[in-house]
């Protein structure tokens, strides 16, 4: 019998085991992954940004994570001598009807309690030689990190303590009964005193299976990118992303430097056929047969169809994607890009057809269930952790023979 048993390997669920053993030093855990290593779907497809929160709406858990992440992370690598580089951003418009839109997410970014600066043309220049803009933010907080590697030591930790991580476990079943889950995988029955449910691209499934009806479902959107070429890698300094666009709730392409060296281009935002489908010609029928009923997706798709068309369009023309990032570097040309691996995003998306905007937590009896967790979680994954585990408590009649 363990205290605690985390579903989902990636980067949440790992936080989530690290955090239990900060709170509960003596307690048994053990975290159930699928896949033979940690962190191989969202959080080893991730651009490897650490987020500022700045796009994020004042007092909601992505704002107050993310800004607390940032900083945790940031330590949490320099303590355990991570790669980490905190390049800074800059938000970008390159056209005068987004000058609006740029004072409000400064608006937004000083509600947030970010320490950010508006820039002129001539000042963006200075920085981002490359870049062309009528007005930019600057974020001097932002970085760049690899989050697999800080996962694996997220998992180096939970294993110090004598916790478990048991991989090529697929969760099939779980169940809450009076005193235990039962989670049943396919190498065998594992009980817990609690469970907690991170497992992102199938959250809801692993919700839906222990009893609760959470009014969402988890749609995947895969995330398409080029890399630039390395002799062309000088354009870009920092992180470049333009203004998001308020009719469509993803960021649009952008230019991100990674830890490796890599500066990447992308990405787009396309329904995936899969819930782990990162290619093109990744298709499960069940998976999508789930997302072509659900009214939810459908209410969706009429809100932002043109958008939608447009990011079809720019998966499948590279002159097309090309043609929008020149919005913000005239000079790539479409030969200075290279394929990419591509990300796929859990993204919860409600009945009536809104996406959830916020992470979500449900807490059952003996279960807590995190059912939306999408950018920006990595960064702020050390924060959800402790989330997670500081409402316990609220259910602590059930652990306190035992912790």
């Amino acid at each position: 019998m363990y205290d605690f048993a985390v579903v989902g390997g990636g980067i949440v669920g790992l936080s989530t085991g690290m955090a239990l053993f900060r709170q509960y030093p003596n307690a048994k855990v053990v975290v159930i992954e699928k896949e033979a290593v940690v962190a191989e779907h969202q959080t080893g497809h991730n651009s490897g940004v650490i987020h500022s929160g700045i796009y994020y709406k004042p007092g909601s858990f992505k704002a107050r994570f993310a800004r607390q992440g940032s900083k945790s992370m940031t330590e949490f690598c320099q303590v355990h001598g991570i790669d980490h580089d905190i390049c800074g951003k800059v938000i970008v418009a390159t056209k005068p009807e987004e000058l609006p839109l740029l004072d409000n997410l400064y608006t937004r970014g000083l509600q947030n309690e970010l320490a950010i600066q508006k820039i002129t043309a001539e000042e963006l220049k200075e920085i981002e030689p490359h870049v062309k803009g009528l007005a930019a933010i600057r974020v001097p907080m932002a970085g760049i990190v690899n989050y697999r590697q800080v996962s694996e030591k997220f998992a180096e930790i939970i294993r110090g303590h004598g916790g478990e991580i048991r991989l090529g476990t697929k969760v099939e079943n779980i169940r809450e009964e009076a005193d235990a889950v039962t989670i049943e995988t396919n190498r065998g029955t594992v009980k817990a005193r609690m469970a907690i449910n991170c497992a992102g691209l199938h959250s809801d499934r692993v919700a839906t299976a222990a009893g609760y009806q959470t009014d969402m479902k988890i749609v995947p959107f895969r995330g398409e990118y080029y890399k630039l070429k390395p002799e062309k890698r000088y354009l870009v300094k920092h992180l470049i992303y333009p203004v998001p666009n308020p009719k469509f709730p993803f960021l649009g392409v952008h230019f991100t430097r990674m830890i490796s060296g890599e500066v990447d281009a992308g990405p787009n935002a396309v329904l995936s056929f899969k819930r782990e489908g990162y290619r093109k010609t990744d298709i499960n029928l069940a998976d999508l047969a789930e997302v072509l009923t659900y009214g939810g997706f459908w209410k969706l798709a009429s809100k932002f169809m043109k958008e939608g068309m447009e990011e079809y369009y720019r998966s499948f023309s590279k002159a097309r994607f090309t043609a929008s990032l020149q919005e913000l570097i005239p000079e790539i040309r479409e030969d200075d890009l290279i394929p990419a691996p591509a990300g796929v995003r859990a993204q919860a998306l409600k009945s009536d057809g809104n996406m959830v905007d916020d992470f979500h937590i449900i807490l059952g009896k003996r279960t807590v269930h995190v059912c939306n967790a999408p950018s920006p979680a990595a960064t702020a994954s050390i924060e959800i952790g402790k989330e997670i585990v500081s409402r316990i408590p609220e259910q602590s009649h059930l652990l306190a023979a035992v912790l």
